[in-house]
């Protein structure tokens, strides 16, 4: 399996935990300039009365050689798609809306794949 065959496994597994949990993905691999962030998402209030826009980095390994995946959304990373968010929000009129950025870390091992997701993993806008 290729870097980018892994990567695109894991935003695939990280989209249906998020549908399961009644995120409704409203995009994939937005891109500003150079940038990505590799999900975007909506988490409904649970009486549908609301909700937070979800941006979403998915990290997956096929081993932790090189660490955990979650390791790998460093303080750079983290402001890069900060910067994703604002053109995100300002292109789509959505400002101001309560903003959140979580991770999703997928480890595809032998044994079947690992996913952990980790909300609010480094703040959010309101």
């Amino acid at each position: 399996m290729t870097n980018a065959e892994t990567g695109r496994r894991g935003e695939d597994l990280a989209v249906a935990m998020l549908e399961a949990k009644g995120y409704r993905v409203m995009d994939r691999n937005y891109r500003f300039l150079r940038e990505e962030v590799d999900i975007v998402a909506f988490q409904p209030t649970p009486n549908d009365d609301g909700g937070m826009i979800v941006f979403v980095e998915v990290k997956a390994r096929r081993g932790t050689g090189f660490g955990r995946p979650e390791a790998a959304v460093d303080a750079a990373k983290q402001q890069a798609i900060l910067r994703v968010a604002e053109a995100y929000l300002h292109e789509r009129r959505l400002m101001p809306s309560p903003t959140r950025f979580d991770v999703v870390a997928v480890l595809l091992g032998a044994g079947g794949p690992e996913i952990e997701h980790f909300e609010n993993a480094f703040g959010y806008f309101v």
